[in-house]
Parts: structure tokens; C-alpha cells; sequence
């Protein structure tokens, strides 16, 4: 048991680890060729931050813990929104620029349903719907992309300093989805141990211990960026990666793992959804989400930690 910690709290360091070296390489490189703040927040930050997620229930899914792997997804959605935005607007109210309410926060509401649908119909996530999430995500990562790039266009000046040489940029790539890989081979295998020992089932130790572990990146990026007023890139983070959890992971694992979805409970994919929901009109009013809807978020959040805990005892 002592070793099984031990290994869990190493998967966890060399996730957070990995994660910092791949988005340092990735957002250098997408500065280059000239992605403004908002776009590389919704997506090089946001899928470098929930590659712990990728790569974690990847190998759970693989190694048949659907459990883990389904509830790593839907536990680091609920905890990106009401905990670690929470959070950040508690420390600094996050101005929400107008391109996040009118077309990423439906995107991120419409893939939450989706992936319920699917995971509380038949035998779970099937191949066919874990294509047609791929597929989405797909055009909606490309369609930003260029949107961006038509809106902000190449930077006139050289590329900004905060890009570095291309070379560095691709090492540091490298180098983190290496120990993220490492990462995330030690933390599902000592989180089944884990879980094992203690009684846990597997689902629930994936939407709590694994979810927030996999989430470090994100709560440190956003609330990195809300104290240096970088809301764009808080928020951004946030939503693009709920966006990239839903239509990437749970898709890539539903692909290559189907089935899993009797693992996942409706208190689970309630607040999926709810906190999404929730989330929508905050980011309306005012176009900021303040101190006082932060510290509801945070209040979700412990509700839900809440709940699980007299739903499982």
C-alpha cells in the first residue's frame, strides 16, 4: 500500500511536470506563426494541460479500467469548472471575451450531452460514437485555428519573443510527452492498486484522486493567468480543454476501449452537465464571472465531493 502511494504521488509530479514542458513547447511554437492569446488558450494550452487526461485514460482504457478512464474524463470536466475556475475567480474576476459565450461554451455543452447519451445508452461509449466525437473535434479544433489566424493574422514583426528558437520549443515538446507517457503508466497502476486495497471502485477513484491529479496543469495555468490578468488564456483553458476531454479522450478511448459506461453513475454525468450549465449565464452577465460566482462554483464542487462521499459510504 505505502509503495502504491508512493508511486501515485510520482505519477502525479511527472504529469505536472510533463504537462509545463509540453505546453511551454507547443504554445512557443503556436506563437510563431501568429495565434493570439484567446486561440492559443482554447487550443495549445487547453490540450497541452489535459494531455495528463489523454494519456491517463488512455492507458486505463487500454489496460481495462473504463472506470478510470470514463471517470478521469467526466471528473477533470467537473473539476476544470467549478473547481480551478472557481478558484480563479475568486483570486481575480475573468473578464469572458464574447467568442467563448457564443460559440465555445455550445460546443462544450453539446459534446458534455452527447458523451452522457452515449455513455448511459446500450453498453457505453461504442466505436461509432467515439468516431463521430473524433470527427467533431476535429473540425471544431481546425475551424478555431483558422479562425483565429484569419482574424489575428501572422505577426508583421518577427515572431514574438515569447516563442523562443523552434528547435528548443520541439525539445521541450519531446521531452514532456515523454515523462507524461511515464507519468501516467505509474499513476493508473498504482490508483487501481489503490483503489483495490481500500475498497474504492474504480469509477470513483477516477472522477475524484485521478481527476484532480490530472487537473493540476489546468488550476495552475488559470490561476497563473487570472493573477497576471491573462483571462483570455484562464478561461480559454478551461472550456478547451472540457472541449478536448469530451470530443478527444473520451473519443480516442472510446476507439480503441468501447463499452464502460455502466462505471459512471447520474450524479457523475449530472453535474457534467449542470456545471456547464451553470457556468453559461455567469459568463452572459456582465461578460465576466466574479468573485461571488466563483465562490458558487467552488461551493458545486464541494457539494459534489460531498455527495460522492454519502453515495459511497
Amino acid at each position: 500500500m505505502a509503495l502504491s502511494l508512493l508511486r501515485l504521488i510520482v505519477g502525479f509530479a511527472a504529469l505536472v511536470f510533463g504537462a509545463d514542458l509540453l505546453v511551454r513547447g507547443a504554445a512557443g511554437l503556436a506563437l510563431r506563426i501568429g495565434l493570439g492569446p484567446l486561440v492559443v488558450g482554447l487550443t495549445v494550452v487547453a490540450f497541452g494541460t489535459s494531455a495528463p487526461e489523454l494519456a491517463v485514460s488512455l492507458r486505463a482504457g487500454l489496460s481495462g479500467s473504463p472506470g478510470i478512464a470514463y471517470g478521469n474524463v467526466v471528473g477533470s470536466n467537473i473539476a476544470n469548472v467549478a473547481l480551478i475556475l472557481g478558484v480563479a475567480a475568486l483570486l481575480c474576476p475573468l473578464r469572458v471575451h464574447h467568442q467563448v459565450i457564443r460559440r465555445e461554451m455550445p460546443v462544450m455543452l453539446l459534446a458534455s450531452v452527447a458523451l452522457v447519451v452515449f455513455l448511459r445508452t446500450g453498453e457505453g461509449l461504442a466505436r461509432g460514437e467515439a468516431a463521430l466525437l473524433l470527427g467533431a473535434g476535429l473540425v471544431h479544433v481546425t475551424w478555431t485555428v483558422l479562425a483565429g489566424l484569419r482574424r489575428e493574422g501572422p505577426t508583421s514583426d518577427g515572431p514574438p519573443a515569447a516563442a523562443g528558437r523552434v528547435p528548443i520549443r520541439l525539445l521541450q515538446f519531446a521531452a514532456g510527452l515523454a515523462v507524461l507517457l511515464v507519468g501516467a503508466d505509474q499513476l493508473v497502476s498504482s490508483a487501481v492498486s489503490v483503489a483495490r486495497h481500500v475498497g474504492m471502485s474504480e469509477a470513483l477513484i477516477g472522477v475524484t484522486i485521478v481527476a484532480i491529479g490530472t487537473s493540476a496543469p489546468e488550476l495552475a495555468t488559470s490561476v497563473v493567468a487570472a493573477l497576471r490578468k491573462e483571462a483570455d488564456i484562464a478561461v480559454g483553458n478551461v472550456v478547451g480543454s472540457n472541449v478536448f476531454n469530451v470530443l478527444v479522450i473520451a473519443g480516442l478511448t472510446g476507439a480503441l476501449a468501447p463499452g464502460g459506461g455502466a462505471a459512471l453513475g447520474p450524479l457523475d454525468l449530472g453535474f457534467l452537465v449542470g456545471t456547464a450549465v451553470l457556468l453559461l449565464p455567469m459568463m452572459a452577465t456582465r461578460f465576466t464571472i466574479d468573485r461571488r460566482e466563483g465562490a458558487l462554483l467552488l461551493a458545486s464542487y464541494v457539494a459534489y465531493l460531498a455527495l460522492l462521499g454519502a453515495s459511497a459510504s
